[in-house]
């Protein structure tokens, strides 16, 4: 059997308004909330957006060039 999924929680919790993001994990406030209530192939599904999200992130943030 597998270790469950961990949260993607790394408690930084701000909500990024023109994204809807939070700022430290990425979530959206439904999917926040929704984390305790979803099947570890969903939360596995989440991480893998999560990672997508990371990158545009960096981008939003980094310099103009």
């Amino acid at each position: 059997m597998n270790p469950p999924v961990p949260s993607p929680c790394i408690n930084i919790c701000r909500m990024d308004a023109p994204s809807g993001w939070c700022e430290g994990c990425l979530r959206t406030l439904d999917e926040i909330a929704a984390w305790g209530r979803m099947s570890e192939a969903a939360k596995q599904q989440l991480w893998a957006e999560l990672r997508q999200r990371r990158i545009v992130w960096r981008q939003r943030a980094a310099p103009p060039q």
